[in-house]
C-alpha cells in the first residue's frame, strides 16, 4: 500500500490502540473500527471490513477520499461504518482520528436510561460531555449524519444499542476519550449500585487544569 511516512505512523498508532481496545474489552475482535488522517489531508485511513482489531497489519486498512468516499488505496473493502468516519471529518476539521468501539457499561447505562456521569478530573477535562443518537442501522447515512451532528458539540457520542464514537486531534486522544468514557460509565454503574443517583462533577466556577 502506497502510504506517506506520516500515514505509516498512523497505521502503527491505530494498530496499537486497536489491540489495546480488545485487551481492555472495549470491543470484540471485528466489532469496532478506527480511522485517522494527516492534518488537512483530503483522505483518511480506516480499518477494512472484517479486520480483527487485535491482529491488524498494514494490509487491513483502506484509504478513503474524504470528499466522496471513494476507495483510493489499500483494501478495497473499508469498514461498513466508513460513512461514520467520513462525516466526522466533514463536520470537525480539527479532528484527525475517530475511534468506534462497543463499550459494555456505556451501552448498558444508555439502554436503561441512566445518564452518564463524569466523576473525575480526567473525565471532565478530556471528555466533558457525551452526545447521544437513537438506534440506526449500521452503515446507514442516518447513523453517520446524526452522529456527526452530535459531534459538533461533543467529543464523544453514544450510539443507542450499538456503541460509541470518540474523536481527537490524534489517535491517542481519540482512544483516550473512549477509555475514559467507559471508565465514567463503570463508575456511574457502581454509584448506582451504592444507591447514589445524583453525584456528578460540578465544574461551576472551577478552572480545569491538567498536567
Amino acid at each position: 500500500m502506497n502510504l506517506t511516512h506520516a500515514e505509516q505512523g498512523l497505521v502503527e498508532d491505530m494498530t496499537d490502540a486497536a489491540r489495546t481496545a480488545v485487551e481492555q474489552g472495549l470491543v470484540q475482535a471485528t466489532g469496532g473500527n478506527f480511522s485517522a488522517r494527516e492534518p488537512d489531508s483530503d483522505r483518511f485511513l480506516v480499518t477494512a471490513s472484517g479486520s480483527r482489531l487485535d491482529r491488524l497489519s498494514s494490509e487491513d486498512f483502506s484509504v478513503v477520499a474524504t470528499e466522496d468516499g471513494a476507495v483510493v488505496g489499500g483494501s478495497g473493502r473499508p469498514s461498513s461504518e466508513w460513512k461514520l468516519h467520513q462525516r466526522m471529518y466533514w463536520s470537525r476539521p480539527d479532528v484527525n482520528a475517530v475511534v468506534h468501539v462497543h463499550p459494555q457499561f456505556a451501552i448498558l447505562l444508555d439502554v436503561l436510561g441512566h445518564p452518564l456521569r463524569f466523576l473525575t478530573l480526567d473525565h471532565a477535562f478530556y471528555v466533558g460531555s457525551a452526545g447521544r443518537v437513537p438506534f440506526y442501522a449500521n452503515g446507514s447515512d442516518e447513523l453517520a449524519d446524526e452522529t456527526a451532528e452530535q459531534m459538533r458539540h461533543h467529543n464523544a457520542v453514544i450510539l443507542a444499542n450499538h456503541g460509541c464514537s470518540t474523536v481527537g486531534d490524534d489517535v491517542l486522544m481519540a482512544f483516550r476519550r473512549a477509555t475514559l468514557l467507559e471508565e465514567a460509565a463503570k463508575m456511574t454503574y457502581n454509584a448506582l449500585l451504592l444507591g447514589d443517583h445524583t453525584t456528578d462533577w460540578d465544574t461551576d466556577g472551577v478552572q480545569l487544569m491538567h498536567d
